[in-house]
């Protein structure tokens, strides 16, 4: 063979092995990554044909599927109230994808998790067709619906946890959407789908404020400063003297910060929590220091990147910050920032004796028999305060609601007693724009046992300024969500 012909069978036959290698690249190696990408149509086709497993809440499935007369995909979704359950269930869209428990459950709810794997083969060798498996969740129906109404056509989220367990009874942001409306591939799927995208709608109803947006918690935090002083011997008892002045001057500066309300100057701990003295507990955030401030924070999960309900939630944030800024984090603004489910943490914490939970809303995975896959164990996140600490937080907050000068009355539940916690937080540029209301509470039953803490936020561009207050719009709704708790539980 003369050496232009040589070389060129040399070429040839680098040609067919790079084949080869490649081929078996794709077959072996690569083959269970194409198989289940999202971009592989296949995937789609496999995964709505056949009706998708449901979400369960109180024993009743809160999603469907439905046939569909044109197209590839045979099933889509359909859900019961979508705009009240998408913040728990996410989407599922033959068009667009799927997220939270649609998404982390898929495999479950498809009957492709390798879990169902003998049943799957079972079925296969009686020519039964897959069916798909179910996600029963934590919530409570009545809660749901009674944190969804009460906030209504306003702005905002809620966060309901059972403090003994951990279990999310709860989970409402506000405005919602209805993820049925785009659950299909068709055009007008696909004009649904543009009309809830943030750059064509300025509310964003596909932001679940209560897991993903963090707010200043304004004095609501003030919980969790008076936690940092009591765990750290600033203060002894909640009814001896602070020694705060009124105004307070922030340290290393020469701006007094002032109170909205009472009589703060040398208030008492009960007192200052009560009316909400921004003096008292600046000061207290400045004396236990900013190192301090930051690890009582985080022992109620502040700081946590990577807390999955198991929807992962936003991290909320106590900084690291100089004194002037650490005073006025410990009142909940400057940089603190928190979710509305840190928050019914705090209170959850508080309500249960110091001993935070892990917060999580899927109970059990089940096959499509009914057999349990997995069953979720309640687990310590954190002991955030001492016994001795979180009773005394428990007498302040309730307090905050039974006393006639308290911020928190319009909470009180008959036969029921509850301590809560309101805040005005500010916001916008020199607080410019409307405030954003908080509370956060709790209830205990006659037998010492407190089945339910609730963290409300309300953003309501509607309200006038000054009709702006965490007592005033937030506190009904937390109080109509624990009353729902506690009447599903007769």
């Amino acid at each position: 063979m003369n050496k232009p012909l040589r070389r060129i069978a040399i070429f040839c036959g680098l040609l067919i092995l790079t084949l080869l290698i490649r081929d078996n690249w794709l077959q072996y190696v690569k083959a269970d990554t194409l198989a289940t990408d999202d971009e592989n149509r296949r995937v789609n086709i496999e995964r709505y044909a056949t009706p998708r497993g449901d979400i369960i809440v109180d024993g009743k499935a809160i999603t469907g599927s439905v046939e569909t007369t044109s197209g590839d995909y045979k099933y889509k979704r359909t859900w019961n109230n979508g705009p009240m359950w998408a913040p728990i269930t996410g989407y599922s869209s033959q068009a667009f994808g799927a997220t939270q428990l649609e998404k982390l459950e898929d495999g479950i709810l498809t009957g492709n998790d390798d879990r169902l794997f003998f049943r799957n083969t079972l079925d296969m060798l009686t020519g039964k067709k897959k069916e798909g498996g179910s996600v029963v969740t934590t919530l409570n129906s009545a809660a749901q619906k009674a944190a969804y109404e009460g906030l209504g056509n306003k702005k905002g989220a809620v966060a309901a946890i059972d403090p003994a367990t951990g279990k999310i009874l709860a989970l409402v942001s506000t405005p919602s959407y209805d993820p049925s409306k785009f659950a299909g591939a068709s055009d007008k799927d696909s004009e649904a789908w543009n009309a809830v995208q943030k750059k064509n709608n300025a509310d964003d109803p596909m932001l679940n404020r209560a897991l993903r947006e963090t707010y200043p918690p304004g004095s609501t935090f003030k919980v969790v400063t008076a936690a940092a002083a009591l765990e750290n011997g600033v203060v002894d008892g909640i009814d001896d003297a602070t020694k705060a002045p009124d105004p307070y001057q922030l340290p290393d500066t020469t701006t007094d910060l002032t109170n909205e309300h009472g009589e703060c100057k040398d208030a008492n701990l009960r007192y200052a929590l009560m009316v909400s003295c921004n003096t008292v507990f600046a000061k207290m955030a400045d004396t236990v220091g900013n190192e301090k401030m930051i690890q009582q924070a985080e022992k109620f999960g502040y700081n946590n990147a990577e807390l999955d309900t198991p929807v992962r939630a936003s991290e909320s944030v106590y900084p690291e910050d100089n004194r002037p800024q650490n005073a006025m984090d410990g009142i909940g603004q400057a940089s603190n920032r928190a979710t509305p489910l840190q928050m019914a943490m705090v209170a959850s914490a508080v309500a249960n004796d110091g001993k935070l939970m892990r917060p999580y809303m899927v109970d059990q995975l089940k096959a499509a028999n009914l057999d349990t896959i997995e069953t979720t164990e309640p687990q310590e996140l954190s002991q955030a305060v001492s016994s001795e600490t979180a009773q005394k937080l428990q007498e302040m907050m309730e307090t905050v609601v039974n006393d006639p000068q308290g911020t928190g009355g319009k909470a009180k539940i008959a036969g029921a007693t509850v301590g809560g916690k309101t805040g005005t937080a500010q916001h916008g540029l020199n607080n410019s724009e409307k405030p954003y209301a908080w509370f956060i509470s709790y209830a205990k039953l006659s037998d010492g046992s407190s089945p339910v803490a609730v963290a409300v936020v309300v953003e309501d561009g509607a309200a006038n300024r000054d009709d702006i207050s965490g007592g005033g719009l937030a506190g009904p709704i937390a109080r109509d969500v624990m009353k729902a708790v506690i009447d599903s539980k007769k």
